[in-house]
């Protein structure tokens, strides 16, 4: 279930704690973020990543639409990857996405993550939909979206350039009605 323990939403899963970043992350989040396995996993991490981007991400997460949130682990307080899901308010939409550090990687923290980010945006923000993407051929993050209940929508062949190279994107969405549907068998936070 979807907790709120404080005011600025820190919300606190079975393993995981969600928080707002601090500039006291970045020790942790350079050699997490900057392994060039995550940059190339995503849309918008840049490689090497360095301390200066780490500042400019963490200014850029206190303002505007955009809810990004570091994920520590509950039992050894480590930052181990990273939330968010902007929000599209005319269209009453937002965009999933995570990274999960190399070492932390296939324990399903990536799961447990999103679910909760997907729950805030149904029950809290009361969003109509929650989509994603990943690239064509990831099948780790396909198996999340597909845990989460998302729908596959299709692809877009050669939608992005990264590294100089073309990469296919695969969609997945979630309406609230789909949500609403799985709430009987689906607690908000799975692992």
């Amino acid at each position: 279930m979807c907790r709120k323990v404080k005011a600025d939403w820190i919300i606190e899963t079975p393993r995981l704690r969600l928080r707002a970043y601090a500039e006291e992350d970045i020790a942790e989040i350079l050699p997490l973020i900057g392994a060039s396995e995550v940059a190339f996993t995503t849309l918008r991490i840049p490689h090497p990543y360095a301390e200066n981007d780490a500042r400019e991400f963490i200014a850029a997460s206190r303002q505007g639409q955009e809810i990004r949130r570091a994920l520590i682990l509950r039992d050894t307080c480590r930052l181990i990857g990273g939330a968010g899901l902007p929000v599209e308010e005319l269209h009453s939409r937002a965009e999933l996405g995570y990274w999960v550090g190399p070492p932390y990687r296939g324990q399903g923290y990536a799961s447990e993550a999103a679910s909760t980010m997907v729950c805030y945006g149904f029950e809290e923000l009361s969003l109509h939909g929650v989509f994603a993407s990943h690239f064509r051929g990831k099948q780790a993050s396909a198996r999340v979206l597909k845990r989460l209940g998302m729908h596959f929508e299709g692809s877009q062949r050669e939608h992005i350039r990264k590294w100089n190279q073309f990469v296919d994107l695969e969609l997945y969405g979630m309406l609230r009605q789909d949500r609403n549907a799985r709430k009987s068998s689906d607690s908000c936070v799975s692992g």
